[in-house]
């Protein structure tokens, strides 16, 4: 699983060998090294011999779960295979030029045309994934196959964008959040990401565009982003975090979004909104506020503030 605080974590049973700190490891696409172990008991162990059941931190990226783990003589060997297994995955997937989305789904159902819906899965744990992937099969109908191409826990990143340009696919990401870099990628290679955080809006929205009766009233559009720098505790009023906005602006009464390592942890709204001790309505890229989120004060320095908007878009 993606873990708020330890980031990748993978929890391996050793069968053959032993398993120390610093060993170069891999499994699956994903490569690393063994920064710490902790046993079922939670204690840092320094090595596990077999029948040992134990817990990874060092992981370049989530496993997947069943992937066959193995240490190697070193980090390069590890990387190699990684990016092996990587390119193999890519060439296994057909290539295709034109891109989807749900909107162009739903009116080439209309005509006639489609056939196949390529989907990328991504979600914050192991278990999401599979709910997910059982849910989407099961609104298969003979107009529509759905075809989950790649699944996986942890962000969306490079590779699935462009595994999802190459396969016609679209990007569903369950409760967590890709970087500015990998949306302007998707933007600039016309691949659809859709972000979720309820499980039933994924098979509503894949639902109605099969139906070709796809809806969206509104659309949501990021204001801005600003980084925590420090916490403060004001009384009255909780906890404010001191910003400094990196991208766009930050309105005061906007919605919000607070990330860490990728994952989603809370979405509110902005109680309060200050530039020294002035209370403004927005604070621009390259400044500094005061910020204040309502009813929640588990912020901590480094989390994301994620500031946006819902727009009326007119089909």
């Amino acid at each position: 699983e993606l873990d708020k605080g330890k980031g990748p974590v993978a929890t391996v049973l050793v069968q053959k060998g032993t398993l120390r700190v610093g060993d170069a490891i891999t499994a699956g696409c994903a490569h690393g090294k063994v920064r710490a172990m902790i046993d079922d008991k939670g204690r840092r162990v320094k090595e596990a011999g077999p029948s040992t059941p134990v817990e990874i931190l060092g992981f370049s990226d989530v496993p997947a779960a069943g992937d066959a783990f193995n240490a190697v003589r070193d980090d390069k060997t590890a990387r190699e295979i990684a990016q092996n297994r990587k390119e193999k995955m890519r060439e296994e997937v057909l290539a295709k030029n034109a891109s989807m989305t749900l909107d162009k789904l739903f009116s080439q159902i209309q005509e006639g045309e489609a056939k196949e819906l390529n989907l990328i899965v991504k979600a914050d744990v192991q278990g999401s994934v599979g709910a997910i992937i059982t849910s989407l099969e099961k609104l298969e109908t003979p107009e529509v196959k759905i075809n989950v191409i790649h699944s996986g826990v942890g962000t969306i990143n490079e590779s699935d964008v462009m595994l999802a340009e190459t396969s016609n696919a679209i990007i569903i990401g369950f409760n967590v959040r890709p970087t500015t870099a990998v949306t302007n990628q998707a933007q600039a290679a016309d691949v659809e990401i859709r972000l979720y955080r309820v499980i039933y809006d994924i098979i509503d929205e894949i639902q109605d565009a099969m139906k070709g009766m796809l809806d969206p009233e509104f659309k949501e559009e990021v204001l801005g982003k600003a980084v925590v720098r420090d916490t403060f505790k004001v009384p009255n009023l909780g906890i404010v975090a001191g910003c400094y906005v990196n991208e766009g602006i930050v309105k005061r009464n906007a919605q919000i979004r607070l990330v860490r390592d990728g994952i989603v942890i809370h979405e509110g709204v902005i109680s309060s909104l200050r530039r020294f001790k002035d209370d403004v309505r927005e604070v621009a890229a390259g400044y500094e506020c005061g910020l204040g989120i309502e009813k929640y004060n588990d912020i901590k320095p480094g989390d994301t503030i994620e500031c946006f908007e819902m727009v009326e878009v007119e089909r």
